[in-house]
């Protein structure tokens, strides 16, 4: 008869192999079917865009079909939902955005813990926003703008998409840190938007530059400045908010991949490795920046705390332009 102390010296060590086995069975194994990337936008947008050229690299990379699943509407709300609630398994992914940075401010109560219930893999890339005149404007640097703005107290309008936007807040942003007067106009397009600087309606306006960068090229617009923290790769020459005198002024729009929580880190080892190769693919940085996104990856611990500092800081812009939550 075996001792209770032996009995227990054996189940340890063939609970410790059994765990080793399944963690090397799972490296070994996964993916064994399609992964699912629900995207939390409409087909055709930048984000839609950016995703597949990702997951087509992904599937290459893994040996698996990577399918892209659109579900568009409800700030993004439903698409997290599905994800958080999924089994973390590594086969339900979502595209993570500022936009979930914003929620979880802008919202009062949401189904899920923005930084408890995922594991960020990993950021895929920026998305850089220009302050924007329409190409007739008396504006030719933004300096120009804001001395105007100075003298002339709500004598001007900038333009934006939907209030609680990145764009929108970018706005604020702008409004609140340059202590100028005047009032942010939000829009239901980017097309509206920059119809209204065409057409007068407004003086300037908060746009990411991808979806207008056929109206820079066409000489419809010009770009002033851009939110980031850097100037953009796409327009080297134009200077950021910062450098024009407004300190520390950061608004830019991002993507990452995140898991549900709980997905066993092999798993998201593997997976940051794949999207990291991917990036880092000539061919996937072409088709991205021909989308103007610059890529950039990370690790798993440096993409959940970029995470948390963009929640503090849309919640600090949220704050300050008194937009209530809903």
């Amino acid at each position: 008869m075996l001792s209770s102390k032996l009995k227990k010296l054996l189940f340890s060590i063939l609970f410790g192999v059994l765990f080793i086995s399944n963690t090397c069975f799972s490296q070994a194994t996964y993916p064994v079917k399609p992964i699912r990337i629900i995207v939390p936008f409409g087909p055709g947008g930048i984000a839609d865009l950016s995703t597949r050229v990702v997951a087509l690299k992904l599937s290459e990379i893994l040996g698996q079909g990577v399918i892209v699943d659109n579900r568009p509407g409800a700030g993004g709300i439903a698409a997290a939902q599905a994800v958080a609630k999924s089994n973390p398994d590594g086969y339900t992914l979502l595209l993570m955005s500022n936009g979930n940075a914003i929620s979880a401010s802008l919202f009062s109560s949401l189904p899920y813990d923005t930084i408890n219930d995922f594991n960020v893999i990993s950021t895929l890339g920026t998305f850089d926003i220009g302050i924007v005149v329409g190409s007739d404007s008396q504006f030719k640097t933004l300096k120009e703008l804001m001395s105007f703005a100075k003298a002339n107290p709500n004598k001007i309008n900038m333009g934006s998409i939907n209030i609680g936007s990145t764009q929108n807040l970018a706005a604020e942003l702008f409004r609140s840190q340059s202590g100028l007067k005047f009032e942010v106009v939000p829009f239901n397009s980017t097309s509206a938007v920059v119809t209204a600087l065409r057409g007068n309606q407004i003086e300037l306006a908060s746009e990411i530059l991808g979806p207008i960068s056929s109206q820079v090229k066409a000489n419809a617009i010009r770009i002033l400045a851009v939110t980031g923290a850097k100037r953009s790769p796409f327009y080297p020459d134009v200077p950021t908010v910062t450098e024009l005198g407004i300190n520390n002024f950061t608004a830019s729009s991002w993507n990452a991949l995140a898991a549900p929580d709980k997905t066993p880190p092999d798993i998201i080892a593997k997976l940051n490795k794949s999207i990291v190769s991917a990036l880092n693919s000539p061919d996937v940085k072409l088709k991205l920046e021909e989308i103007y996104m610059a890529p950039q990856s990370s690790s798993p611990e440096s993409a959940k705390k970029f995470l948390i500092e963009e929640i503090n800081h849309w919640a600090s812009v949220i704050k300050k332009a008194n937009i209530p939550t809903q």
